[in-house]
Parts: structure tokens; C-alpha cells; sequence
């Protein structure tokens, strides 16, 4: 068995993700993660694990696909702006 094809890595790559979404916050990381622990519970059920190409893409997709519901339900609210008081360039 290589070891793309099993499930703890996957996992432990989420996990370890996740951990860096905590060190740089802004939903970057979190999607990998989401996507990275899916594709390892796959594998783990027997629906993945046999060509590494597939499991890329599915991880790719995946994340995506957690990254744009992580954007829609926590990212900037419409009609949201910032409001500028002063200059940075003025003193």
C-alpha cells in the first residue's frame, strides 16, 4: 500500500492544516483541511485510494468546494465596507 492510499496520512494532513488555519486565520488552510479529512474518511470507506491522479482531483475538488461554503457562510457580508477616518500618508 503506498502511502497516499492511506486514510491517517489524509487525516493528519487535515489535522495538520488546521493547525496552520489557527497560526494564519482567513479560511485559506480550512479548506484544505475539510477537503484532506473527506478524502481520508473515502479512502477509509473503500471509495478512493486506487490512482493517485483521482485522489488528487477529488482532494482538489473538495476543497473547493469547502473553501467557497467556508467563504460564503463566514467570509465579508454584503454590503460590508471599511470605512477610512484618516490617511496613512498624513501626519
Amino acid at each position: 500500500m503506498e502511502y497516499w492510499q492511506m486514510p491517517w496520512i489524509w487525516v493528519l494532513a487535515g489535522v495538520i492544516l488546521a493547525g496552520a488555519e489557527m497560526l494564519i486565520p482567513g479560511f485559506i488552510f480550512l479548506g484544505f483541511a475539510i477537503g484532506a479529512v473527506i478524502v481520508g474518511a473515502l479512502i477509509w470507506i473503500g471509495l478512493l485510494g486506487n490512482s493517485i491522479a483521482v485522489t488528487l482531483v477529488v482532494f482538489a475538488v473538495l476543497s473547493i468546494i469547502a473553501w467557497l461554503a467556508l467563504r460564503k457562510g463566514m467570509g465579508v457580508r454584503k454590503g460590508q465596507s471599511k470605512l477610512w477616518d484618516r490617511d496613512i500618508n498624513e501626519n
